[in-house]
């Protein structure tokens, strides 16, 4: 077998070894059913049980109550872009956006196509380089929900305290740090993300939503954009991606046998540490995209003297195992994706990587 490189592509990501190790035991023999995993029926108790175990790991994760329920959907955080709107906001209605980055501002504009949308603080104009504070946003006065994007990809900012919205629901897309940091997921009305970077594979999206917030949905959609439809029916109304929440359920129990999400949060602390470290101590060498009190510890954006030398990094990274840092087609540079799967080691070589670097070419 090929030895594994670290693998810092923002999504699909890198898995725990132990949990690609576990699925191969079962993928041809699932729980001693003579089936593999791939071929278990959505409705065979074994895979309720599997999926209902997804749900209760995922609950004791993020400490929240009964009070919420835990469905697994389909189309990504893209589709939530419009399924959010469309189950809460009517025309005459208004709902704020804090446009932070590119997938905020593309929730934003789907929101538009269902009613008011109300810009309440957008750093566009400075490149998305920071998490603009509580004294920034400009909320309307009666706003159906509060949106956000709590960890921006592709610009490498992340929200390190979350607004204070009053009463009104807060809504987050937390496709790129979900289960990476201690947080009050219970001040939240209904949080998704994709799950291809911090909880499987691609395939399913996690959405969890508090049941006074789902009772006020929308009844006259389409039954597949209902909310509803997912909670009434144990997100079995038609075939869920079987195999994507099947391996869900490893990560999240990896993630528990890691200490939870504190003990995690600590490790991403140390992993991102080594990087920003060696970008700081570089003399504008490497030059961090984000501003310091905004960064992000699940996607490190940074800039070298030229185009030129970017490329030759991304190539000699390459060569040595450390493949997938590529910035985004949008922006260019360099990024990291540390996500809760990236070892303590992948940091460690790309921080000795980028030091040797700077050495030969600085």
């Amino acid at each position: 077998m090929q030895e594994r490189v670290y693998n810092f592509y923002p999504g699909p990501a890198t898995l725990p070894l132990a949990v690609l190790e576990a699925a191969r035991e079962e993928l041809l023999n699932f729980q001693s059913s003579g089936m593999s995993v791939l071929e278990i029926s959505h409705r065979s108790k074994p895979y309720e049980a599997l999926q209902d175990e997804a749900a209760a790991r995922l609950k004791r994760l993020l400490k929240i109550g009964d009070n919420y329920k835990v469905l697994f959907l389909q189309g990504g955080a893209s589709l939530q872009f419009a399924m959010v709107p469309m189950n809460f906001l009517a025309l005459e209605q208004t709902a704020d956006y804090l446009v932070t980055g590119s997938f905020a501002k593309k929730a934003a504009q789907e929101g538009k196509y269902f009613g008011k949308v109300n810009v309440a603080v957008d750093t566009g104009q400075e490149e998305f380089r920071r998490i603009p504070d509580q004294t920034e946003l400009k909320f309307s006065p009666n706003p159906v929900y509060v949106h956000l994007t709590s960890n921006n990809t592709i610009y490498g900012t992340q929200w390190q305290t979350f607004p204070a919205c009053g009463s009104v629901p807060m809504i987050a897309d937390m496709s790129s740090d979900i289960l990476s940091r201690p947080f009050n997921a219970e001040s939240f009305g209904l949080i998704y993300a994709g799950a291809q970077k911090n909880l499987g594979p691609a395939g399913v999206t996690i959405v969890i939503i508090r049941e006074d917030l789902l009772a006020k949905a929308k009844t006259d959609l389409p039954v597949m954009y209902r909310y509803e439809t997912f909670a009434k029916n144990n997100s079995l109304y038609n075939t869920p991606p079987t195999f994507s929440i099947y391996m869900v359920s490893l990560v999240l129990k990896w993630l528990e046998d890691q200490g939870g999400v504190e003990a995690i949060h600590k490790q991403n602390q140390a992993k991102a540490a080594l990087i920003y470290d060696e970008i700081d101590h570089s003399n504008g060498f490497y030059r961090g995209h984000a501003e310091k009190d905004s960064r992000s510890l699940m996607n490190i954006t940074f800039r070298l003297p030229s185009d030129e030398l970017e490329q030759q990094f991304v190539r000699e990274a390459t060569d040595q195992g450390l493949v997938g840092l590529k910035g985004h087609r949008s922006v260019g540079g360099l990024r990291a994706s540390i996500y809760n799967a990236m070892p303590n080691e992948g940091c460690k070589a790309l921080a000795a990587f980028m030091k040797d670097f700077m050495k030969q070419n600085g």
